[in-house]
This record gives structure tokens, sequence and C-alpha cells, in this order.
């Protein structure tokens, strides 16, 4: 085939033009012949550099598409696409299947701050299935992807919040709050949706417009040693940390995260389309994290009516002015069952709510109506706002949440210990705590549990007062 002769851009052509047994035949040849493209000695793969193909890494030229060529060139050999040092200003990026985007010191992707610089795909957003800005950096119905490096992933996203609190003015009086985090639209830093086998890694990650890292409908996805800072020229709303969604064989490790939403979030839907999609998140690892400002370490929910099952987290160290170290919160229109839940060896210091189940969490936003002096008459309205507003019944919307094991927890400098309440009809059964050493100004609360076991526990209150107990039975081993 003469492959020796070929120059990087005519080679490329070549297997773009060649049919899919030719195409085939290229791969294998190039595979022998590491002289016809660049190596990355890392992974041994074939490397395309951005600049090539006309990037300028400028900060000012928008360098979407010669990016995007790059990628879509690089899926063709599974190669390794690299930037040379410079802050990149792009719009919404495709990583394809095979390739490894290689974002190294020195280099910044930085986010557009225009909308249009953003491919509307069709997606899940806290919780329901619409069409909505594709991230910065996709990986959309792909396999085998991986996005590293120790550079930055810049959303530049002050621009989006302060779109989302110009909304909420107008909102709020009219009593619709719940549907301003769906009609302010706002891109994601990285999406993986309906994807497996994708490595994240090492990555500092900024300013993201909405949710930072959105792993959806995927499995096996490994996140890992990426520093999340989101609280840089203001604290952004709904900047959640990680959020896994209805995914499965997931690992969260060695995060380091800052962020004015949830950090490690476990999600499955809302509502009546998340009960009609009915997708679980299992199987996740959660380990050797650092929370240093979030609104909770580690957070299950609000959407959950899909369920989450073998969740484990360990590992965990949350500082204040995080307000809450582990919270479960749902409402009574989301529904799912939640069981099979292990948190250990988490330390806690200077976080004033050390466990809280709220499953009747912050109504304006959870429940959903319309009311007379809407935006518009039910005709009007976006078909989206009709899904929030589809009626649940309590049989079906009251969240399940059983078999939770909490041991090796060291918290101080705590203002509650248990802030805990759930259903008459579906109380917290089975948890079993062991091993705990609390220190906090009182005991708190529990109410709503039944056969809840204490072992080798101290909870400390400066009050002297233990956790309070309401409505619960078979309560067992409380220091």
């Amino acid at each position: 085939m003469g492959l020796r002769r070929f120059t990087l851009s005519k080679l490329l052509r070549h297997i773009e033009s060649a049919s899919a047994v030719k195409r085939r035949a290229v791969v294998r040849a190039l595979a022998a012949l590491p002289v016809a493209l660049p190596v990355c000695a890392r992974h041994r793969t074939p490397v395309l550099k951005v600049n090539d193909f006309g990037a300028r890494g400028d900060g000012v030229t928008l360098d979407t598409s010669a990016i995007q060529a790059t990628i879509d060139r690089a899926a063709l050999v599974g190669a390794t696409v690299r930037f040379t040092p410079g802050v990149y200003l792009t719009g919404s990026l495709f990583i394809k299947s095979k390739v490894t985007l290689l974002v190294e010191e020195g280099v910044r992707l930085l986010g557009s701050q225009s909308l249009d610089d953003y491919a509307l795909i069709q997606t899940r957003v806290a919780g329901i299935e619409m069409v909505w800005p594709a991230a910065l950096l996709n990986v959309y119905r792909q396999r085998g992807v991986r996005i590293e490096g120790t550079g930055v992933i810049d959303g530049d996203g002050k621009v989006f919040w302060d779109s989302y609190w110009k909304l909420r003015q107008e909102y709020d009086p009219r009593g619709v709050r719940w549907a301003a985090d769906y009609d302010c639209r706002r891109p994601r830093l990285v999406h993986i949706y309906d994807s497996s086998e994708v490595t994240v890694r090492g990555l500092h990650l900024r300013r993201s417009g909405f949710w930072t890292v959105h792993v959806c409908y995927s499995r096996d996805v490994l996140v890992s040693e990426v520093t999340i800072r989101n609280n840089e020229c203001g604290r952004g709303p709904s900047t959640d940390g990680i959020d896994v969604d209805s995914s499965q064989r997931v690992v969260v490790e060695k995060a380091d995260i800052e962020c004015n939403d949830d950090a490690l979030c476990m999600k499955a839907g809302r509502d009546s389309d998340g009960l009609r999609v009915a997708r679980p998140t299992h199987d996740v690892t959660i380990r050797d994290c650092v929370i240093r400002d979030a609104a909770a370490g580690v957070t299950f929910g609000s959407e959950t009516s899909g369920g989450f099952h073998r969740i484990n987290v360990s590992g965990l160290r949350v500082l204040g002015p995080t307000p809450i170290g582990i919270l479960f919160k749902s409402a009574r229109t989301r529904g799912g069952q939640l069981s099979n839940i292990q948190l250990r060896d988490i330390q806690l210091q200077n976080v004033p709510t050390i466990f809280r189940v709220n499953l009747d969490w912050n109504p304006q936003y959870s429940y959903a109506t319309l009311p007379a002096d809407s935006l518009g008459d039910s005709g009007s309205v976006p078909s989206y706002w009709r899904v929030l507003t589809a009626p649940v019944s309590r049989a079906q919307g009251i969240p399940r949440l059983s078999d939770v094991r909490v041991s090796d927890v060291v918290a101080r400098g705590a203002q509650q210990a248990f802030d805990v309440a759930a259903y008459p009809e579906e109380p917290l059964r089975r948890f079993r705590f062991e091993r705990l050493d609390w220190e906090a100004c009182s005991g708190g609360h529990i109410e709503n549990a039944v056969g809840w076991v204490f072992r080798h526990s101290r909870i400390r209150a400066a009050d002297g007062s233990p956790p309070l107990i309401r409505d619960s039975t078979d309560i067992t081993g409380l220091p």
C-alpha cells in the first residue's frame, strides 16, 4: 500500500475514503509501522495534535472546529489527541470511542460563554429526560474513552450562574421556582452518557456552569485524581462535583472537591419520569476523597426514583464549612428503593450536621405544580413542565430506605449528630452503626426508624442529652 510515502494528512484522507475492508487493513498496517504517525509513549498509540488541524490556543480564537476535527480523525485509528501549551477557547466537544484526550500541564480548555457554542442533545437533566445543551466535554454513546492529564478544564461559568439567579428573581414570586433549573440552560463540564469503559483522570476542573462531572446511563467508569474548584469568581448554583446517575460499576477515587452544591452524589431520576425510566444506580465505589466546601460530603438523592443498591463509600474526609457530612434526601413524589449502602472510615471536621435524612426535601423545588397565574396556560408551557407536574400517587412516591451500615466515623466540631425523619408508613429500616466517635453540641433527633443498632460507639453531646427518639421502635445500643 506504500504507507511509508504518505504524509499524515494524506494518510488520514485515505483512511476516510477507503472501504471498510481497506480501512481495517490500513489500521493493521499502522500498528506495524510506528513511524507512520507520532506515538504517545505513555499509551503506545498514534498521536494527533490539535494545532496541526488549525487550533490556535490563544484564548481568543474559537477552536471548537479544529479540536473536534482532530478528535474525529483520531477516532479512525484510536489515537491520542494532544495540545501544545495554551488556552483553547471552545464550545462543546464530543470524544469518540478509542480516543484519549490528553490535557497536559500548561493546557487549559476554556468554555465559551455563548450557549450557541454548545450543541443541543437528548439527555437527562436533574432527573428528567429532555433536550439540553451538551457539556464542554462529552462522551456520548461511546466506548473506551480516556480524558486525562494534569491540565485545566475551565467552564468559565459565571455568566451562566448569573443568568440562573436572574431567572429565579422572576420565577420565585410566580410560584414556579421548580422550573428555573430546567428553563435556565447551563452547560455541564464533563458529561458521560450511555457509554462504557470511560476514564477521567488527573484533571483540574474549574467553574462549571452546572454540574461538573455527570455520569448518566453508563457502565464501567473511573473518575480518579480530579481536582474540582467551582467556588471561584463566585459560588455557582447547582455546581455539583461528581454525580453518578442511573449508572453501574462506577469508581470515584482520590477526588479533591470544592463546589457550591453536592460534592459526591448518587442520582436515579425524578418523579413520574424517573419512575418511568426505572434505572437504578448500583455497584458504585467512592473512596479516598476530600471535600473542602460543598452542600454535603456524600449525598444520596434527591433524585431517587430508580433506586440505589450496593453503594460503598470509604476513606472520605469532609471539612467545614460543608454543612452536612452524610445526607439522604428525597421527596414524597420521588419513590425508589435505597438499600445495601455502606459508609465507613469517614472523618468530619467542623461539619455542623453529621448525619441527615430528609425525605421531604426543599418543597418549593421538589413539588412542581402549575399555579393559575404561571407563565402561561397549561397548553403553552414547555412539554417538560407537564412531565415535571405529572402526578405521582403517594404509594408510588414514598421512597424506601433500608439496610444502611455506617462504621468507623470520627466527627469533631459538629452542632448536631442526627437530623433524621422519614414517613410513618415507610420507616427507615435496619440501619447499623459501629465504632462511631462523635462530638457535637447536641444529639439531635431520630424519627420513623425501625431496627437501628449501635455497637461500640460513642456520641458525646455538649448539652449532655442523647438523640431524641420519636415514632421509632427497636433501637438498640444507642450510647
